[in-house]
Order: structure tokens, then C-alpha cells, then sequence
């Protein structure tokens, strides 16, 4: 299957330190890929590079063959990639409907208008209320997004770069800080987002990357270390000796 997303000798330096280093990632279109490895392999960095945050010191990154490199992030959002952030960057005092509102407003480029669209144009509101009943948010739909439990607030997070209609979709750690009681609506959104959108996902609950990936890439050390089906990266002695902290030979 032709990849959607594909990075290609991608590298970043922060002064002496080498954060990623000749990365070499091939996401398939409609795939669901897991990028794991220990803490400080250069995951996030790596997310950041894909989105434009940060520009890389050498490689390039293809979107369904386009060259994104120099893009700014607003433009590949355009094209289609959206993301959530370990930390969660919500707006605080929106109410989840307010938030994906403005996230269908700017879509349809109404965005300059969208305090008033979402209360006027049934369109917006309409959309906004679907997409809040698929990550189970209706019931909050009108409270202070500050309020809500943080589970709730990660799956408004999701559900936000979903109202971007993305075509891929980068989870950087979607369950992480989450109560174990509400881990279950994180891992039942992720398992139901759209067949039809790509999703490379960064995860360090083993539980979630494989119950949903279909292939998993290992970064150790800003470089590319294990890549394959999830039963072979089980498999893999060098994955296990990394992830027990032992020493790699090989």
C-alpha cells in the first residue's frame, strides 16, 4: 500500500545533542502505526517535525508525495495532518461545543465569525453536536472545559482534531495523565476513529499499542531501531533488552 506520510533521512540537532538521526518513516495510507521507545528516543520530536513546530536540520517529509518540509504548520493542517499533545492545549474557558466550533468554523473558513456561527448556523452546531456524541461528550457539551474530568478532556482533544477532518491524525500519548477509571473512553475512541484516517500514534501503555496498531516502529536514541507487524516487534529480543533497560547488542 503507497504511503501518506513518509520522512526521509529526517534529522534534528539541539546544539550538540542529535534528537532524531536519519529517520526513515513510512506511514501507509489507512494504516494505524505506533511509534513507541523508551523515554528521550526523539518520539515527540519526531511529531513535531511531521507538524511543522520544529524544521528539521536535514531530510524531508512527503505528504501523498508533496514536499511539506518548509511548510508552516497552519498549511499541513490545510492539507490534512492534525494532531493532539501530550499535554492537552484546550481552551480553558470554551465549553467543549464552543471549542469544536470553532474548529468546524475555521474549517469551513468561517472562523472570523465563529462566536456568532455557532450559535446561529445550524450546519455548525449541527456537526459539532455529532462529533461530541462519537467521543461520548454530549453530556458535557455546555460545561467550562476547565471543569471537566481529564479524561474527558483528552477525548475533546481527539475529537477536535477529528473536526479538522484530517487525513492523517498524529496521537502523541492520548492517554497519558488519565485516571486507570477513565482510560476505557480513550481506548474505545481511539479504537473507533475512522477507517479513513491514518493515525500514527505515540503511546507508552503497551495495552493500547497493541490493541490497535497493524504496524510499530521503535525510535531508541533519535533513530529508527525495530520496524514491523506488532506479533514480530513482541517477538524482537533487541525491543525486549531496550525496554528492560539491558544492554543492545546487535
Amino acid at each position: 500500500m503507497s504511503p501518506v506520510l513518509e520522512t526521509r533521512g529526517l534529522v534534528k540537532h539541539f546544539g550538540g545533542i542529535v534528537a532524531t538521526n536519519d529517520v526513515a518513516l513510512s506511514v501507509a495510507k489507512g494504516a494505524r502505526h505506533a511509534l513507541i521507545g523508551p523515554n528521550g528516543a526523539g518520539k515527540t520530536t519526531v511529531i513535531n517535525l511531521l507538524t511543522g513546530v520544529l524544521r528539521p536540520t536535514a531530510g524531508r517529509i512527503m505528504l501523498d508525495g508533496q514536499d511539506i518540509t518548509a511548510l508552516e504548520p497552519r498549511k499541513r493542517v490545510q492539507l490534512g495532518i492534525a494532531r493532539t499533545f501530550q499535554i492537552n492545549q484546550l481552551f480553558a474557558d470554551l465549553t467543549p461545543l464552543e471549542t469544536i466550533g470553532l474548529a468546524v468554523s475555521e474549517r469551513m473558513e468561517l472562523g472570523r465569525q465563529w462566536w456568532r456561527l455557532v450559535g446561529s448556523k445550524g450546519i455548525v452546531i449541527d456537526e459539532s453536536v455529532d462529533i461530541l456524541q462519537r467521543f461520548n461528550l454530549a453530556d458535557v457539551l455546555d460545561e467550562r472545559t476547565a471543569t471537566l474530568p481529564y479524561g474527558k478532556q483528552r477525548l475533546l482533544e481527539i475529537a477536535l482534531a477529528i473536526a479538522c477532518r484530517p487525513r492523517v491524525l498524529l496521537l502523541d500519548e492520548p492517554a497519558a495523565g488519565v485516571p486507570e477509571a477513565e482510560r476505557h473512553g480513550i481506548l474505545d475512541a481511539v479504537a473507533a476513529l475512522p477507517s479513513d484516517v491514518t493515525v500514527l500514534l505515540i503511546e507508552h501503555d503497551m495495552d493500547i499499542v497493541f490493541s490497535f496498531a497493524d504496524r510499530i516502529s521503535v525510535l531508541v536514541n533519535g533513530a529508527l531501531f525495530v520496524e514491523g507487524p506488532p506479533e514480530e516487534v513482541a517477538r524482537d529480543p533487541r525491543v525486549k533488552a531496550v525496554y528492560l533497560g539491558e544492554e543492545v547488542h546487535g
